[in-house]
């Protein structure tokens, strides 16, 4: 499932003003709690960063980290990931590591986390091998 997006400048500012920032190397995500019932994501990725090529990177590798680890039914939470200037030189599993550090510092459920929890559902039963005959 692909996110929603924060859009307009004024969501992102809100989400800067109001927001609680958690800051790493690669990363910083801002998250503010909201009344509404959709988790909504923005990426940004500053001049800084480097030419468009670089910034268009980060946000790519950015959003297979987010797509991996969150949760979307968690509702009700606008984040937003800034790109630092590191994150475009990292692969997507070392990001994708950075962001599921990030939700724990935030305490926002990981999704991946979860899912590796669950113990299979049904255990299929083992095989009997048949003897190799050797002719």
């Amino acid at each position: 499932m692909r996110y929603r997006p924060i859009r307009r400048n004024s969501e992102f500012g809100r989400v800067y003003a109001r927001g609680k920032s958690y800051v790493n190397p690669a990363l910083v995500l801002y998250v503010l709690k909201t009344r509404g019932r959709n988790t909504r994501v923005g990426l940004t990725a500053t001049k800084k960063i480097g030419h468009a090529v670089q910034r268009n990177r980060a946000r790519r590798v950015m959003k297979a980290a987010i797509d991996e680890h969150l949760d979307y039914n968690i509702g009700g939470y606008d984040l937003i990931f800034v790109a630092r200037g590191m994150t475009p030189k990292l692969k997507s599993w070392q990001l994708s590591s950075v962001v599921a550090k990030l939700f724990a510092q935030a305490g926002l459920p990981d999704k991946a986390k979860r899912l590796d929890a669950k113990p299979p559902a049904t255990v299929p039963p083992a095989r009997k091998q048949k003897p190799e005959s050797r002719a």
